[in-house]
């Protein structure tokens, strides 16, 4: 079977990069959704995920209904929120919420994610997303994966389409509520986790992110199964088993000193 959007191997780019090069060269539009409505569908939702990589905190879900008319969207530059400023996606985000039929955002968090995987994790928060909408969708839009749909109270179709972020302009809404939801979440959780420097990466595995681990050893809202935030369980904090210690009330200064432990004035 031919494989869609290859990408090509160039000589000194990375793969990432070509992938990002490619994407470029995609247009965003409504030509999926013009579509589904030759074919007689009226209440599109594109439905998109954002966090399935991070090691922090919750993936979060959007389903969006766009009206027919999407000129406006097209002309500010609507595409994969990856692709945009923080700045391009607020003022999409507004403008996306000001004209939508509807929207929907839903989270699933850290807990869930361990118990579940990520995979099963960013199909929930999506189904969650979709049966959150004011408006029943009679066809959902999803960036690459396929939802149960036997758990909807109402009859739905669903096309995949991969890299739909980059190619329908209701997948690329979904996108960019989803963003722009899920970082001024992370911005939120900075202040309650300064140590670990959320508001610049939001809670994705940068050397900054990793090295916080290393320093400090994860929080509740880490992931544990994903591998960095598993290795620095490996290697708490040498000052966790104090603070444990400490926190229990169960003892006193002569108990510290007995298990060696240095009690500084």
């Amino acid at each position: 079977m031919p494989t869609l959007f290859q990408i090509p191997k160039v000589a000194g780019v990375t793969k990432a990069t070509a992938k990002q090069q490619m994407l470029k060269q995609l247009i965003c539009s409504d030509a999926p959704e013009q579509a589904l409505r030759y074919h007689g569908f009226t209440l599109i939702a594109g439905v998109d995920e954002v966090g399935r990589g991070a090691l922090f905190g919750p993936v979060v879900a959007a389903a969006v209904i766009l009206p027919n008319k999407l000129a406006t969207l097209s002309r500010l530059g609507l595409k994969d929120s990856k692709q945009l400023t923080r700045e391009q996606r607020e003022t999409l985000d507004r403008k996306i919420r000001k004209v939508a039929l509807c929207v929907s955002v839903a989270e699933i968090d850290a807990e869930t994610i361990d118990r579940v995987n990520i995979y099963q994790a960013s199909r929930l928060a999506m189904l969650q997303a979709v049966q959150c909408l004011a408006l029943k969708p009679d066809h959902l839009l999803i960036d690459a994966m396929l939802l149960d749909l036997a758990q909807l109270s109402h009859p739905c179709a669903q096309t995949r389409l991969y890299y739909g972020d980059a190619l329908s302009l209701s997948i690329a809404a979904a996108s960019v509520i989803a963003k722009v939801h899920r970082d001024a979440l992370m911005r939120d959780l900075d202040l309650l986790h300064p140590q670990y420097g959320l508001a610049s990466h939001k809670g994705y595995a940068t050397p900054e992110h990793r090295q916080a681990l290393r320093d400090h050893g994860p929080c509740p809202l880490h992931r544990k199964t994903f591998a960095p935030v598993a290795a620095a369980n490996l290697n708490p904090d040498p000052n966790a088993a104090l603070e444990t210690l400490i926190e229990s009330g169960d003892l006193f200064l002569d108990d510290l000193e007995e298990q060696g432990i240095e009690c500084r004035q």
